[in-house]
């Protein structure tokens, strides 16, 4: 007689497999336990990566800001994002007063300097202009342009190709984004999302060992659980047959 598996078995079994993957870091092969070692050391990569994070990144100066390869760029990129946050959701200040706050104190300070600069030195000084090039805004333009375009092209590829499982994980992933973004407002969730691109990779790059097997380990046990349930309660459902009418 088959053994009864129940719910609570499964999550406690769970349970003690986090625990013992915490303490010791084992890793275990995702699909098969005999294969070579090559092949084995190209499963235990997060999602089967063969170039470094560098290379994955992009590999330019935007790859070597996320991994801190300047520290003082780095951290200066991180400070001004935390300072927007800070001043716009700790003071609950908006975009249009500070906006209005610094083209004030930008005319102020034009305005000192070129009367300032006539009574000091009885000829007035040219006074420096901030013009931005109109290539900016056309780059700035076509970038976002294309990451949007880039993102569509994805997720109607998605749900084009037939791939159920591969569906079900963007359709997942974007109504746990909607739930969290139910939870605080939208520069907030741009907020940790710098935030997290800021940590996350040169955490993984630094502990990808431990990181990869952690995980690897984890999917594995996570498999053999999904494989219990499903020889003790999944194949007991009843399947119904679904027969297509022909039309004349």
């Amino acid at each position: 007689m088959p053994e009864k598996i129940t719910t609570e078995d499964l999550f406690n079994n769970l349970v003690e497999t986090i625990a013992d993957g915490v303490s010791k870091q084992k890793s275990v092969s995702f699909f098969e336990e005999e294969k070579s070692n090559s092949v084995v050391s190209g499963f235990n990569r997060l999602f089967g990566r063969q170039r470094p994070v560098h290379h994955i990144l992009g590999g330019g100066k935007s790859a070597d800001v996320l991994l801190w390869r300047n520290k003082k760029i780095s951290a200066s990129f991180l400070a001004s994002a935390t300072l927007i946050w800070v001043l716009f959701e700790w003071l609950n200040y908006h975009f249009l007063t500070l906006l209005c706050f610094a083209l004030v104190l930008g005319m102020l300070a034009q305005f000192v300097w070129s009367n300032a600069s006539g009574l000091l030195n009885r000829s007035s000084s040219q006074v420096p202009r901030l013009v931005l090039p109109d290539e900016l805004f056309v780059s700035i333009g076509r970038s976002v342009g294309a990451e949007v375009n880039r993102g569509l092209q994805y997720l109607q590829d998605v749900a084009c190709q037939g791939n159920l499982k591969q569906f079900l994980v963007v359709a997942v992933s974007l109504w746990v984004a909607a739930v969290v973004g139910s939870w605080c407002n939208f520069l907030t969730v741009l907020y940790i999302g710098f935030v997290a691109a800021h940590t996350l990779p040169v955490l993984y790059e630094r502990y990808d060992e431990q990181i990869d097997g952690f995980v690897y380990n984890m999917l594995d046990q996570f498999q053999n659980h999904y494989k219990k349930l499903d020889s003790g309660v999944l194949s007991k459902i009843p399947k119904g047959k679904f027969k297509l009418k022909k039309h004349d």
